[in-house]
């Protein structure tokens, strides 16, 4: 897939990319997505709930009354989950939500979401966006050139840029990374993808190895 080239204001180069079909043009694979995006999310989850059970619960496990002759239920402890303050029945504890799947699986899932941003032209590429300093309206303007200020967009660069990671930080509606750390749910949580300079390269070699 062939694919013109933008500069940072917008206008069209005379440059173009192609787009290597073995990434950005297989036939999609849903389910792998939807693994992929499940084991992201999951991943996200610190597991650290905790409650209280009979055992954890501060009191005496002395019995409080006499097993039998009072009219009322037996009961051994004032921990008892059955009294106010006693202990949870079955309450969540620390887990570890991480999901395992293969290296190809991941692979499949993140050219699936590649190849549907390609056929829904959700790919932009530029040749480069050079800023010295972070400064949020000329990222901004960099976007309004492109057309995509109001749209959800993700900038992928192909190297750590800390200028501009500063000057998007403040834009709610727009990220930037690094090629590398790209996933299936970072591209299927954004309308537009932005390739700048030669990030699609790396991420075809990522993909293809």
């Amino acid at each position: 897939m062939k694919l013109d080239v933008y500069s940072s204001k917008g206008s069209k180069t005379k440059k173009s990319v192609d787009l290597d079909d073995a990434v950005f043009g297989i036939e999609p694979n849903d389910h792998a997505i939807y693994l992929d995006v499940k084991r992201f999310l999951a991943a996200q989850r610190q597991g650290t709930h905790d409650t209280l059970n009979r055992s954890l619960v501060s009191g005496s496990t002395r019995k409080i009354k006499k097993q039998k002759g009072t009219g009322t239920a037996r009961a051994g402890s004032i921990k008892n989950p059955l009294f106010r303050g006693g202990g949870t029945v079955f309450g969540p504890e620390p887990r570890d939500y991480t999901q395992k799947l293969n290296g190809k699986l991941k692979k499949l899932a993140r050219k699936s979401a590649l190849s549907y941003k390609a056929k829904g032209e959700g790919i932009t590429v530029v040749d480069s966006i050079k800023m010295d300093a972070p400064k949020t309206q000329d990222f901004l303007a960099v976007l309004e050139g492109l057309k995509l200020a109001d749209k959800k967009t993700l900038t992928v660069l192909p190297s750590a840029n800390e200028a501009i990671y500063r000057s998007c930080r403040n834009l709610p509606k727009h990220r930037v990374m690094v090629a590398s750390d790209l996933s299936t749910y970072d591209i299927m949580n954004c309308s537009n993808l932005v390739f700048v300079d030669n990030a699609h390269e790396v991420i075809e070699g990522m993909l293809k190895a």
